[in-house]
């Protein structure tokens, strides 16, 4: 990702999202992307933990959250949903690409409207297929780009191959 935003900026981001959220439950979006009980999911470029809860809600407690961001401000107002709600699966991660999890580890990966911040986007795809497993799905979106746009940029490397589209996601499996 690009470099963090200053704080103020990231506070106004994560008040705008609370209507947004109200407005448009973050369930909806993750419906599509399929999560299970027992899931392991990576939310890459997490903010401020907007599908936390309802991540928790669709992996259960043997699922696990992983929630990545570079900002520590996100880091730690996920870390503030996890303690107030007493999450115990949920981890966070404040990097700028690599995740520090292990290979083949994940069930699915969210990029949600992060993809068009990304100082190195090869680098991060290539971090996300290592640590998704077999059969594993990166669920996309970013309303920032059109989606000749996404399409290309996500399987262009070989790394991902389009699964479904949704009405809110683009699906794409793991190549091996």
């Amino acid at each position: 990702m690009d470099k963090p935003k200053p704080n103020f900026d990231f506070k106004l981001m994560s008040f705008g999202y609370k209507f947004r959220d109200f407005f448009l439950p973050r369930m909806n979006t993750l419906k599509e992307a399929g999560i299970k009980p027992g899931f392991h999911v990576l939310d890459y470029g997490c903010g401020p933990g907007s599908y936390i809860i309802p991540l928790v809600e669709l992996a259960g407690k043997s699922g696990k959250i992983y929630a990545l961001d570079i900002h520590p401000l996100a880091i730690q107002r996920v870390q503030s949903i996890a303690s107030k709600k007493q999450l115990r699966n949920v981890k966070t991660i404040c990097s700028d690409c690599k995740t520090g999890l292990p290979d083949n580890s994940v069930d699915v990966v969210l990029l949600y409207d992060t993809f068009h911040v990304l100082n190195d986007p090869n680098g991060v795809l290539k971090e996300l297929h290592r640590v998704l497993k077999t059969n594993g799905f990166l669920s996309f979106s970013d309303h920032h780009m059109k989606e000749n746009e996404i399409l290309s940029k996500v399987t262009n490397g070989g790394l991902f191959k389009l699964s479904r589209k949704g009405k809110r996601t683009y699906s794409f499996l793991k190549y091996e």
